[in-house]
């Protein structure tokens, strides 16, 4: 029968390097895995759903679509990371040290991606209200898709040379048997603090106060002129409806983003993460991982051709033929 010492131990059998066990009332326990599960539960159908949509239906092909099918990619692989932080409940890693280290590198990949398409969406959102003329020839799909890729290879490029000192020999930061520990030099901590967090944060805001003062501008004039609209205006009018609203959208997107992610980020930059009892810091974490999950509700009430999509997908329509150019829009 096993001591109580060895119950608090990860590996009974090393009790010389072992780590303990994060110790917590049961209650406690299961109530942190039920969360972790439904997130990663949640966050990985919702946002499957989002790719199948975007992927099957040639309707919804857009240039602004396309980045949101990146965002989803990205947020689904976030549900399945979840899955990890469930692993981690009682503080201890079973999965080997090359698995650590991987693990820390694709959360890093897949954030940094995360944060490159908000900002592209940001410019999506920037060049389609403040130069409607030459949006059409500005972004295209093959633009879209490059600087979707481009992003996404940056990101994988940047982490993975962060973290090389870690690959050489993995492992070597742990100070027991059971624990994950990763090490970035203070210069790669401050490039991954610009790069992910200020710059990026930076720039979001700044494009989209001038999305949100041309917007302004614009409903006056439209207010102010409504007598006079001709036909052509009334349809360059509604287009404009049309752009606004998705600029309403994904507004809301982002800014949700910034809520769940600005906290994890801030308590990194001020260095008050030693400060944080293990209550506070995992809830930043957790609020960093729900909000991959929160982006597919905000689709669901603000784009009826998700809904719609939904209800074909559910029910297995888009098995029969010809279904990828049904009208959803």
């Amino acid at each position: 029968m096993k001591t109580l010492e060895e119950d608090e131990l990860c590996f009974p059998q090393l009790l010389n390097s072992s780590c303990r066990k994060t110790m917590r009332p049961h209650s406690v326990s299961m109530l942190t895995y039920i969360l972790l599960s439904s997130i990663s539960l949640l966050t990985v159908t919702l946002n499957l759903l989002v790719i199948i949509s975007i992927s099957h239906f040639k309707q919804l092909q857009t240039p602004t679509n396309l980045l949101l099918l990146s965002l989803a990619v990205s947020d689904f692989f976030v549900g399945l990371l979840v899955c990890f932080q469930i692993v981690l409940i009682d503080g201890c890693w079973f999965l080997g040290d090359l698995m650590c280290i991987l693990y820390y590198v694709i959360d890093y990949i897949i954030t940094s991606a995360s944060v490159g398409t908000m900002v592209l969406i940001s410019v999506d959102r920037y060049v389609a209200i403040c130069d409607p003329l030459h949006y059409p020839t500005k972004v295209t799909q093959k633009t879209v898709t490059m600087c979707v890729c481009l992003c996404w290879i940056f990101s994988v490029f940047f982490n993975t040379l962060m973290m090389k000192d870690n690959f050489e020999q993995p492992g070597r930061y742990n100070s027991c048997s059971g624990e994950c520990v990763v090490v970035i030099n203070y210069i790669a901590v401050l490039a991954d603090l610009f790069f992910t967090f200020i710059g990026p944060v930076t720039v979001i805001i700044v494009l989209y106060m001038r999305v949100f003062v041309v917007a302004v501008t614009q409903a006056r004039a439209m207010r102010s002129h409504i007598a006079a609209i001709t036909l052509q205006c009334s349809v360059r009018v509604t287009a404009n409806k049309s752009e606004m609203k998705a600029a309403r959208t994904l507004g809301v997107v982002i800014v949700v983003f910034l809520i769940c992610v600005c906290p994890y980020y801030c308590v990194t930059l001020t260095g008050q993460d030693t400060l944080l009892n293990v209550s506070s810091a995992a809830f930043v974490i957790y609020l960093f991982y729900f909000n991959s999950c929160l982006n597919p509700v905000i689709y669901a009430f603000f784009y009826p051709w998700f809904r719609r999509s939904i209800k074909l997908i559910v029910t297995l329509k888009i098995l029969q033929p010809g279904s990828c150019d049904a009208n959803i829009l």
